[in-house]
């Protein structure tokens, strides 16, 4: 019953370059990640955000509000039409 167990430590390769590369690729990915986290949690310093901020003022849309014209294409089928 007394056996013998090998108590040594396993031999552990070296690091390849490879694993190096994988090893700090991991870590700026995981720094990247926590950076874009941040920058969506964190509020903006700016007081409205953007999506409810005027575009054009009550004054600029009446002044840009052009009343319709019908096409050209519409007013000649209605001369052709008058000519029958």
């Amino acid at each position: 019953m007394a056996t013998e167990f090998d108590l040594t430590p396993p031999e552990v390769p070296e690091p390849t370059l490879f694993d190096n590369v994988l090893r700090y690729g991991l870590f700026l990915a995981a720094i990247f990640q926590i950076v874009c986290i941040l920058s969506i949690l964190l509020p903006s310093k700016s007081s409205e955000p953007e999506w409810e901020q005027p575009e054009l003022k009550p004054a600029d849309v009446t002044k840009k509000q052009k009343p319709a014209t019908p096409s050209s294409g519409k007013k000649a089928k209605k001369e052709s039409k008058k000519k029958r």
